[in-house]
Formats: C-alpha cells, sequence, structure tokens
C-alpha cells in the first residue's frame, strides 16, 4: 500500500460517509412524505358499515386502525362511562397533551347497540372539561360515524376513581360491565345522527379528533433516491479497490523476470 492509495481511501470513506447519510436523510423524506399522504388521504377513506370490517367478540384487524366506519343503534345510557386523566386543547383539538391551554377532563365513551349484531360498541362521544356533567346520550335510533380504533391497554396500578369512571379506555374491562357481546374496538365518533329529530336532543360535546394514522410505507420515489446513494457509495469503494489491484498488476507485470543463475561449471 502506497500512501497515495492510503490518502485516496481516506477520501473515498469520507465520501462513503457523505454518500450514507444522504441516503438516510432520504429515507427520512421518504417516510415523512408517506406520512403526509397517508393524512391527506385518511378523510377521503370510503366510510364502511362496521359489520363489514369487524364481528362482536373477534380480534380487532390492526389494519383496520383509523378507518371510518357508520353503525347504526340505540345508545345504552345506563352503561356510559368517563376515562378520566385526559387533556384536550380547544386550539388544536389534541384528544391527550400537556400543551399551554389545554383543559383538563375525561372521554365520553357511550355503548351503541348495534342494530345489526345486537352487540354494544364502544363510542368516544366527545371530551367533558372536569367539573361540568356528562349529558345524556341522543335518545332513540342514531347513526353514528367515526374512526375505529383498538382498546387502550390496561393501566398497571390504576388509581383509586369514583363509580362509573376507569383509566383507559379498556375493552376488556368494558366486557365487564355491560351485558351481552362486546366489539373488541371503539369508535372516535365524528357524527351522530339521531333519526327521531321531534325529540330535543343534548347539547354536542367537543369531539375527541382520532389519532393520525400509523403508517410504515415509504414514498418510493425517495426511497430510490436513498437507494442511490448507498449505491454510489459502495461503487466509490469498488473503484479504489478496482485501481488498487489494476496498479498491483501493472507494477508486476513491469519487473524484470529473474533468470535462474547455475552454479558450478
Amino acid at each position: 500500500m502506497q500512501p497515495r492509495w492510503l490518502v485516496l481511501l481516506a477520501l473515498v470513506l469520507v465520501v462513503m460517509v457523505c454518500f450514507g447519510l444522504l441516503g438516510f436523510w432520504q429515507l427520512g423524506v421518504a417516510r415523512d412524505q408517506a406520512a403526509h399522504q397517508a393524512l391527506r388521504l385518511a378523510p377521503h377513506r370510503p366510510v364502511r358499515p362496521l359489520t363489514a370490517v369487524l364481528a362482536p367478540h373477534t380480534a380487532f384487524p390492526l389494519e383496520s386502525t383509523g378507518q371510518r366506519v357508520t353503525a347504526t343503534g340505540r345508545y345504552d345510557a345506563a352503561g356510559q362511562v368517563l376515562v378520566a386523566g385526559r387533556r384536550q386543547s380547544s386550539a388544536q383539538g389534541s384528544a391527550q397533551g400537556s400543551a399551554q391551554g389545554s383543559a383538563r377532563g375525561a372521554w365520553v365513551v357511550t355503548p351503541l347497540v348495534v342494530d345489526a349484531t345486537g352487540a354494544r360498541l364502544a363510542v368516544l362521544r366527545g371530551f367533558l372539561p372536569d367539573g361540568t356533567g356528562a349529558p345524556s346520550p341522543p335518545a332513540g335510533q342514531v347513526t353514528v360515524t367515526g374512526a375505529l380504533a383498538p382498546g387502550e391497554s390496561p393501566v398497571a396500578d390504576p388509581p383509586s376513581l369514583p363509580p362509573g369512571q376507569l383509566p383507559a379506555l379498556d375493552v376488556s374491562v368494558l366486557v365487564n360491565r355491560w351485558p351481552g357481546s362486546v366489539y373488541n374496538a371503539f369508535v372516535f365518533a365524528t357524527s351522530e345522527r339521531a333519526q327521531e329529530q321531534a325529540q330535543p336532543q343534548p347539547a354536542a360535546l367537543p369531539r375527541v379528533p382520532p389519532p393520525p394514522p400509523a403508517t410504515g410505507g415509504l414514498a418510493w420515489r425517495n426511497a430510490a433516491y436513498a437507494l442511490q446513494w448507498w449505491v454510489f457509495a459502495l461503487f466509490a469503494l469498488y473503484l479504489w479497490v478496482r485501481m488498487v489491484r489494476d496498479d498491483a498488476q501493472a507494477r508486476r507485470a513491469g519487473e524484470p523476470e529473474l533468470e535462474e543463475v547455475g552454479v558450478g561449471g
């Protein structure tokens, strides 16, 4: 190894590091672009009937997280619960958070007895600030539209709460509270349309916006750019190896062959 090749190797390594970082930057852009695209498309995904997505007492399909569904039934007001310890910003509409201006309160969750199956579906109807009373759900038949979500994980060390309040929206707890079959999911309600408009309906609660859709996808154009940078990095190393090998072969070819010298004679 000659000094010039060692210097060139150092430069190649610097180039490889730069190209590698550029590839990771493009990969990050690809993920961000995919997330932004999912956010843009989420409101435009077709609304599907609940019965076409999920059946009572079946495992929640993770690919249906955020799927907009519609279900018609009647609210069971006696089963309404509050999920305590939540925060919501009036400016941003955040479901939870510690930003300034956020109000502390609870989620209002009411079981909807679905007409098609007779099973109960947990409907997150809205946010209730602390110190206010929970309004009764709409009476009569109602059609709910919202985003589907799996139940929350159980709380390891739950605090002591008043009756009718829960520390988390854990469907396994609701199964023991509500009679009959229960869907293994809940819905972030975005609209409630009562069929019996002649009856006065309670004031609507502030809606809890569903979380942004999770995405593990990539924007393939930027992902291809990332792959190109990494290929360039490997190609730079390949060129250095090839140049060193060619130089070594040229040097060996230019050396005079040693003649065998006889001894004696």
